[in-house]
């Protein structure tokens, strides 16, 4: 396996350079400087590049490498002048401690969350066998042909209109066109980019700004790949790309929004207002175009910050306007939540904790029966022990509390209401809120870890620089011992119970197994251009388009709801010389001719047994086209004229 990926290095390498080279260029040139410049990049990549899509898009230009290259110039051409009208002297971001200890302590965050990400893919070829899967994959299928990756068409890869969030989706695109690579492999070293580098580098950076400490920085990004909520979680569950690339920017979007103070004696005040905005559209842009949802929780923590700021610095004369400043920010956002809940399709999932147990389940972190976290946990609460005691740090547990109560409400709260209109813009999924708790957790446990050091070090001063040495190697230790050692299996959320086996391991009995992928990649041989074919899309056959290309019906893991064309083949396409319906209801669908048969299907949620679209051997009105094992490939010819 080691090798398998050790020769994905280049691909590897290419999508490093889409997300960060660009905002390298651009965010260099209006003054940011080392950890914020390398952890800022890739927020920048990522928006310039879905922005790039769309914009495209809308000129009537074709998607691919000459027109990604000349709009990223353009865009950095842009950032320069506005650089040199800004000015260019970095702020003063004052931190203590090593820098080299930084620095080895991302190269780990680098190495050991790539080792657990790869160890839960396997081959760097595998597919997540999920529902999720089959829309994402066959998206960038969809945009690839079309040479069109706005955000504003995505949805057109099955019949839909309107806003997707497509920022993941471009990226793998560019991946792909640059490289020549599957878009397996493309998604798949994206997730390595994901976790391993834009993860660490923005809680490390967060955490700097949080407690002016490079070492507490260092031990934070440490700890960036220990918890299983973020980023493994969302490679378990779902699959949520789009999710995960949101989740891993939200850390440096709100430092880019908590260093802007740290500007404001190098420029004018019209010069602190544009950085502002810019820095501003910059960091929501990026998570509007990755996964709307990630901007609540990001606009709620910089709020937390702005507002005691605007407290703790406020004279007399203008308290009570900085009061009314910090409530008319807060309606905002509650406003801003309140569309965005609105904008999804509501709440699918019901609570399933008692209060207390929610409630144990944050100071634990165990959330959706995640394994206890108990090592992180006791350095959360002693983290949490130390910021109460510094008025500096309060807004950060302020935020922690926030961030839990959502959990809280999520796993414990039955409410409907409540459930539509505070948790709908994550359809009420305790996962996806669960994979947001280590942006405020894993700051609180460096914090208390640097607390304890900083006890050691008060008793043996004249070895204080020997002490950090240390401590951040015992760290590096127990977290690799924790991730090579510690069962990571995907937990149910309505029970105790757990998945061991990766959701990217194909079976005989994994929603697409090995038969069925090979029969589906040889499609494109097998029929001939144009021709439509049919799938029951609760046994994998939704990923048919994005292995070969062919128009196979439904392009996504839902079959078609409220159709009645389509419930008369799930009933009775078998029966084809027998139901005169069901030749109309394949004229409905497109003229359809051919099927797959993947057997009956499975009757559990998100799934449907279709008897009509399996055991065709020895029916009349079908000529069998091609077999791998039990998959099998049929022409229908019971409708022929």
């Amino acid at each position: 396996m080691i090798l398998d990926w050790a020769a994905q290095t280049p691909v590897l390498l290419v999508g490093l350079l889409i997300l960060f080279l660009p905002g390298m260029l651009a965010l260099a040139s209006i003054g940011m400087r080392g950890l914020a410049l390398f952890a800022a990049a890739p927020v920048f990549g990522t928006l310039a590049t879905a922005a790039a899509a769309v914009a495209l898009s809308w000129l009537g230009l074709p998607w691919s490498p000459l027109t990604w290259v000349a709009t990223m110039a353009v865009i950095c051409v842009v950032a320069w002048l506005i650089g040199r009208w800004l000015g260019h002297t970095p702020p003063e971001t004052p931190a203590e401690g090593s820098r080299r200890l930084l620095i080895a302590a991302l190269v780990f965050a680098a190495i050991i969350t790539s080792w657990r990400l790869a160890a839960y893919i396997g081959d760097p070829d595998a597919i997540s066998q999920t529902n999720d899967a089959v829309f994402h994959m066959n998206a960038v299928r969809y945009l690839l042909e079309t040479s069109d990756a706005s955000s504003l068409h995505l949805s057109s890869v099955i019949g839909g209109t309107g806003f997707y969030p497509g920022a993941w989706h471009s990226v793998v695109s560019v991946i792909v066109l640059w490289t020549g690579t599957s878009i397996p492999i493309a998604a798949n070293t994206l997730t390595l980019v994901i976790g391993a580098v834009i993860w660490p580098l923005g809680i490390a950076w967060l955490t700097r700004l949080v407690t002016g400490s490079s070492t507490a920085a260092a031990y934070a990004a440490a700890l960036a790949g220990v918890m299983q909520n973020f980023p493994l979680l969302m490679f378990q569950w779902g699959v949520l790309f789009p999710n995960a690339l949101s989740t891993a920017l939200i850390p440096a979007a709100i430092a880019m929004v908590i260093t802007l103070p740290h500007w404001s004696s190098t420029a004018t005040r019209t010069g602190i207002v544009v950085r502002s905005l810019v820095t501003i559209v910059i960091a929501a842009g990026a998570l509007a175009l990755s996964q709307p949802s990630a901007l609540l929780p990001w606009a709620a923590i910089c709020l937390v910050w702005l507002t005691f700021r605007l407290l703790r610095s406020a004279q007399s004369r203008r308290r009570w306007t900085n009061w009314a400043a910090a409530g008319v920010l807060w309606i905002g956002l509650a406003v801003s939540w309140l569309v965005l809940s609105r904008g999804t399709s509501g709440s699918h999932w019901p609570f399933f904790r008692s209060r207390l147990e929610a409630l144990l389940d944050v100071f634990v972190n165990s959330q959706v029966w995640i394994t206890p976290q108990i090592g992180i946990s006791v350095l959360m609460l002693s983290g949490i022990v130390v910021a109460v005691r510094r008025p500096s740090l309060r807004w950060f547990v302020v935020s922690w509390i926030g961030i839990s109560g959502l959990y809280w409400l999520v796993a414990a709260v039955g409410n409907a209401t409540i459930r539509d209109l505070v948790l709908g813009a994550w359809y009420a999924d305790p996962y996806r809120i669960a994979a947001v708790a280590p942006i405020v957790v894993i700051p609180l446990a460096a914090i208390g870890f640097d607390a304890i050091v900083q006890a050691i070090i008060s008793r043996m001063r004249h070895r204080a620089t020997l002490i950090r040495v240390l401590a951040v190697s015992v760290l590096i230790i127990l977290v690799t011992a924790l991730v090579l050692i510690r069962p990571t299996p995907l937990p149910s959320r309505s029970s105790p119970s757990y998945n061991d086996v990766s959701r990217y391991e194909s079976s005989a009995s994994s929603y697409l197994s090995d038969d069925e992928r090979a029969l589906l990649e040889d499609l494109g041989e097998l029929v001939e251009p144009g021709a439509r074919v049919l799938g029951n899309p609760s046994t994998g056959s939704g990923f048919g388009y994005f292995f070969s290309g062919v128009d196979v019906y439904p392009r996504t893991w839902s079959a078609p709801q409220g159709d009645p064309s389509w419930q008369v083949l799930a009933e009775q396409l078998r029966d084809v010389e027998e139901e005169a319906a069901v030749c109309e209801a394949l004229g409905d669908l497109g003229d359809a001719q051919y099927v797959l048969d993947f057997g009956l299907g499975s009757s559990s949620a998100g799934r449907w047994e279709m008897p009509g679209m399996t055991d065709f051997a020895g029916q009349e009105g079908f000529e069998l086209v091609a077999q791998e094992g039990d998959a099998s490939l049929w022409l229908i010819t019971g409708c022929a004229q």
